[in-house]
Order: C-alpha cells, then sequence, then structure tokens
C-alpha cells in the first residue's frame, strides 16, 4: 500500500487550491513570462502560466510552499495546460515534457521540505482546449477538432514526464469531456504497463451548469460508469461551481460508488469582472456541511481559492474522519 492510500485511509486529505490566481498577483509582464531562455521567441508568451515553471520558478515554488504551509497534504504540479496540443496556442509543443519534468521536481522539491507527515504531489492533467466528444462546428456535427488517439499520444508523453519528475499521483482533473478523460486514463494504464509500475490516480469532473451535466452532456452517474472501469484512487469534481451548488452533485457521487470522493469547488462564482469574491470564511461553512453529511475523503479549492481558503478549510477538515465507502457487489 502506497503512504497516500496509508494516509486517506486515517484522515481527511487537503489539496492545495488556486495556481493561476496566485501566479497572477505578480503582474508578470511580458518579459518576466520569456524569462532569459525564451527573451527571443518569435511569438507572444504572457498568460502561459505553464511555462513559468522553466522562466520563474521560484514564483511557483512559493505558491506550492504557501498551499502546503497552509496545512494542504497534496499539491498539483503548474501542468494544467502541459500537453502537444494546449501549448499549440503558444508554439511552444517542443518544450512539453520540460515544462511538465520541471513542474513536478519544482512541486516534489517543496513537499520534501515539509517533513512533519507525508506530503504529496499530484500531476495535473487538464482536458486541453478541444473535445472529443463534440464538434465545434454547428454546421457540421460530424466534424472533430481533435481524435482520441491525438489525446492519447499527448497525454502519454505529459504522463511520462509528470511521472519522472517525482509526482506521487496523477490527476485528471475539470474534466468537462469523457472521452477526453479516457484518452488520458488510457494513456496512464500504457504508461503503468509499458514501466511495471503503479501511481494512483484521481479522477475529477466538471458540472458545467444547474443541469447537473457535463458539458459533453453526461449526468453525474453516467459520468461515474464511464470512468470507474479504472481502478481508482478517488473521483470527484472540480471548478464551474462554488462549494454551495456543488454539494447535490456530490450527494449522487457518494451515493453510488466505493472509490473514495474528491472536491476542489471555486470560490463562489465569479462576478461581473470574472473574479472570485466568496471569501475563506464564506467557504468554509459550505465545506462543513460536506464534512457533516461524510461526503469526502479529499477536499480542496479551485479557482479563486488562495491559502486563506485552504487553511481555514484544513482547520475544520481534521476535526472529521473520512468519507466511509459503501461497498457495492
Amino acid at each position: 500500500m502506497s503512504k497516500i492510500q496509508q494516509a486517506i485511509k486515517e484522515r481527511i486529505l487537503v489539496l492545495d487550491g488556486a495556481m493561476g490566481t496566485m501566479l497572477q498577483r505578480n503582474n508578470f509582464s511580458e518579459e518576466d513570462f520569456r524569462g532569459e531562455r525564451f527573451k527571443d521567441f518569435p511569438h507572444p508568451l504572457k498568460g502561459n502560466n505553464d511555462l513559468l515553471s522553466i522562466t520563474q520558478p521560484e514564483a511557483v515554488k512559493e505558491v506550492h510552499r504557501q498551499y502546503f504551509q497552509a496545512g494542504a497534504d497534496i499539491v498539483e504540479t503548474n501542468t494544467f495546460s502541459g500537453t502537444t496540443i494546449g501549448m499549440a496556442d503558444y508554439y511552444l509543443e517542443e518544450y512539453v515534457y520540460e515544462l511538465n519534468y520541471e513542474s513536478a521536481k519544482i512541486a516534489r522539491e517543496v513537499a520534501d521540505e515539509f517533513t512533519d507527515r507525508p506530503r504529496f504531489v499530484a500531476g495535473a492533467i487538464g482536458p486541453t482546449n478541444r473535445t472529443a466528444s463534440m464538434s465545434p462546428d454547428v454546421n457540421d456535427p460530424g466534424y472533430r477538432a481533435v481524435t482520441f488517439d491525438d489525446l492519447r499520444i499527448a497525454y502519454k508523453q505529459q504522463v511520462e514526464a509528470l511521472i519522472d519528475g517525482g509526482c506521487d499521483i496523477l490527476l485528471v482533473e475539470t474534466i468537462f469531456d469523457t472521452l477526453n478523460a479516457k484518452a488520458a486514463l488510457f494513456a496512464i494504464e500504457e504508461v503503468k504497463e509499458e514501466r511495471n509500475i503503479d501511481i494512483p490516480i484521481m479522477v475529477s469532473g466538471t458540472i458545467t451548469d444547474a443541469s447537473g451535466r457535463t458539458l459533453s452532456g453526461q449526468t453525474v452517474e453516467a459520468f461515474l460508469i464511464s470512468v470507474s472501469h479504472i481502478p481508482l484512487l478517488s473521483v470527484g469534481f472540480n471548478c464551474a461551481l462554488g462549494a454551495d451548488l456543488l454539494k447535490p452533485y456530490l450527494q449522487t457521487l457518494s451515493q453510488n460508488t466505493s472509490f473514495n470522493i474528491s472536491a476542489h469547488p471555486n470560490a463562489g462564482l465569479p462576478n461581473a469582472f470574472g473574479e472570485y469574491d466568496e471569501t475563506p470564511e464564506q467557504m468554509q461553512v459550505f465545506i462543513k456541511e460536506y464534512l457533516d453529511d461524510n461526503l469526502i475523503n479529499i477536499i480542496g479549492g479551485c479557482c479563486g481559492t488562495t491559502p486563506q481558503h485552504i487553511k481555514l478549510i484544513a482547520d475544520i477538515a481534521k476535526e472529521y474522519k473520512p468519507r466511509k465507502a459503501q461497498i457495492f457487489a
């Protein structure tokens, strides 16, 4: 049994909060994003947060450090867009392995600074900016901007780099199209088989609105069935909704699986300026409801959450025992 599989039986594990929100506080310029390494790169790079693991590694390290200091057990690597598909927007496809490797290495180094209890690094695997299930062209519903194989190949490269950099867990997150996620899971299983290794996998979908469905139209139950063929450390939801609106979908999930349940909701819904106003104290109240109802094993934050949010979540989580999963025949 791995250290994280042992830890998740003993206590509710705390995941970190948002990476982008924290990095934006630095107000990095185009020159900062480029650093010395990409000083003469022919395309704009501002906004590519994943690149900062190479050009501003200390800033990324400091975000990880603040989340661990706030009480997080797990931090996510700065690799949400770290595939050749995602990096094509910046013409940085050839740097994808390095981006993921360096991001994992940075997070691992910070995790190892904390010796009070095991701290873990989750390799963040985002959904890409394309969807394998739906056409982006309303006039051609049969068209696909990406194939399953395109995704599998891209994800495999990312997975190999994340493992090489020192990740303990792989987190396939913000899933709006489960076919994309299945390509990532297929790639992970390929790497595990080729290397004869085992690595815990977390899967986290996204309920996009009050319909209770993912963007590709799946209900909670359909999403769960679609990913349950893989032995998972946890299944859950993140992003799109605040903690209050996410709760009913976690309840449905909890009633239908023996997997551990994770949640990392946003700090409420964005305001008219795209900013998140929910305070750490407000979010803590909603998370306490999850704990009172025995819904979760892993809890953290997504968009708009900060170390202050994670500290209050960690403070309340340690007062509860982790969810005991139902056994399904």
